[in-house]
């Protein structure tokens, strides 16, 4: 049985607070895990969470700000203590290969695990997998950073009424399916196209073309929204607002909108989806918390 949900293991920006930790988030995609910007505690937030080393295939760096890489250099070292039985991809911006190396080096310890170095120097397809394609993105942070894409590939979704208009039942369906025709009838003719499931990790930027091609008809959008109704505190540090970040998703057709990365000056959750509202987003929206579980929506009708 497929599981495609958000695990959020911290919601804050720059400095940790009493409640939010740093930055981390582990997305579920059926078999695979995916984890993105592990800040500093991550390794015990997901001992919180539930979340095991065994469940993290590939790592997502957005950048090499501390509150998004400090965490990296545990939660590797945890990988190779509990002996993962399967290869870990890391990516990251190019430019920061060398803090990657400090990170992956911090302290001795033994390497039992196969860590494969994927870093991202351009924007477009990273990997193509069975059952999904990894994207990224430039965004416009002080530090090179990239955001992330998960696109699954679209499928067909077969309609019981045309089928049985051309008398197609039983194993003939599934071989239309593998052959694309069957005694002169097209897949086309007796199904419709599903559109897969997108889900799209945008973290530290001004609003630019990365954020909204990131976005773009995604099922669910995790994105920061670090300030509040100041656009140019935002900009100044190259940071998105509440309101940024949900009439970027009413534009691109979000289906839900997970905010998330705050500011420590802020202390009503609250007050962040109300600016959104106030944005005119109307779809799904939640105001990420510490070990928050989020499902994806289900697909499209």
């Amino acid at each position: 049985m497929s599981v495609r949900e958000l695990v959020v293991l911290g919601t804050a920006s720059q400095v940790p607070t009493r409640h939010r930790n740093h930055n981390g988030y582990l997305l579920r995609w059926d078999g695979e895990g995916f984890l993105f910007d592990p800040g500093e505690g991550t390794q015990r937030q997901m001992l919180r969470a539930g979340v095991a080393a065994h469940d993290i295939d590939r790592i997502c760096v957005t950048h090499f700000h501390g509150d998004h890489s400090l965490g990296l250099a545990g939660v590797i070292q945890r990988i190779n203590l509990d002996k993962v039985p399967h290869p870990v991809t890391a990516h990251y911006p190019r430019s920061g290969q060398r803090f990657f190396d400090r990170l992956r080096y911090a302290t001795a310890y033994r390497e039992t695990v196969a860590l494969l170095e994927a870093p991202v120097d351009t924007d477009g397809p990273l990997v193509r997998a069975s059952g999904y394609t990894l994207e990224a993105r430039r965004l416009s942070h002080p530090v090179e950073a990239y955001g992330y894409r998960v696109v699954e590939p679209d499928g067909r979704r077969m309609l019981p009424d045309r089928l049985a208009a051309h008398g197609i039942k039983g194993p003939d369906v599934g071989r239309l399916q593998r052959e694309g025709s069957l005694n002169g009838v097209a897949l086309e003719d007796v199904s419709e196209v599903r559109r897969g499931q997108r889900f799209a990790f945008v973290m530290d930027t001004r609003l630019c073309d990365g954020v909204y091609a990131l976005a773009e008809g995604c099922d669910m959008l995790v994105i920061e929204s670090t300030f509040d109704e100041d656009e140019s505190l935002a900009v100044e540090f190259g940071h998105l607002t509440a309101g940024q970040a949900a009439r970027v998703a009413r534009e691109a057709g979000v289906r839900h909108l997970v905010l998330t990365h705050f500011s420590q000056r802020y202390t009503d959750p609250a007050e962040f989806e109300r600016q959104a509202r106030a944005a005119g987003y109307e779809a799904d929206l939640t105001v990420a918390r510490d070990l928050d579980r989020i499902q994806l929506p289900k697909r499209r009708a």
